[in-house]
């Protein structure tokens, strides 16, 4: 009897600042978890969010208020086979990560994948009201048993 194994989509979604993009929703459609790393600033951004799938979420430095001052300022969950940690800035990042698959981070408005030894370092980048010329995204990550592949996703150019 073979086993298959299914992918997981997750949507990877930062720095909204009470916005949510139309060309957001429109890109996490058909995510089964979504992953918010912070800078929420509104919880009606993940009422939102919760209409399409389970969002987790952690508080970012511009994040207060009812129902955002109980989000963590870091998580750990495992979906599927794949183990992530999810904090606002890289500063916070622990320095041991170990049995970490995946860590994603926000705050610098800068998409970002890159391997770090065993951990691939995820940042969606903003997907919030413009700052500076940086671009406008999201990510898409795909978990299929143990492999992970992220996809940046340009929202406005």
């Amino acid at each position: 009897m073979s086993s298959t194994v299914r992918a997981i989509r997750i949507g990877v979604i930062s720095d909204t600042h009470n916005l949510v993009r139309p060309e957001a929703l429109h890109a996490l459609r058909g995510c089964e978890h979504i992953i918010h790393a912070g800078d929420i600033c509104s919880p009606a951004v993940l009422d939102t969010l919760n209409k399409l799938a389970p969002v987790t979420a952690v508080r970012g430095n511009n994040d207060s208020g009812a129902r955002i001052d109980e989000l963590p300022e870091a998580v750990t969950l495992r979906l599927g086979e794949t183990a992530i940690h999810v904090v606002h800035d890289i500063a916070d990042v622990p320095r041991r990560l170990d049995g970490i698959d995946v860590v994603i981070t926000g705050h610098s408005h800068k998409p970002l994948v890159e391997r770090r030894g065993a951990t691939l370092f995820v940042n969606p980048g903003s997907a919030g009201p413009r700052r500076f010329k940086l671009p406008i995204t999201l990510g898409i990550m795909v978990l299929e048993g143990g492999a992970v592949g992220v996809e940046i996703v340009t929202l406005v150019e």
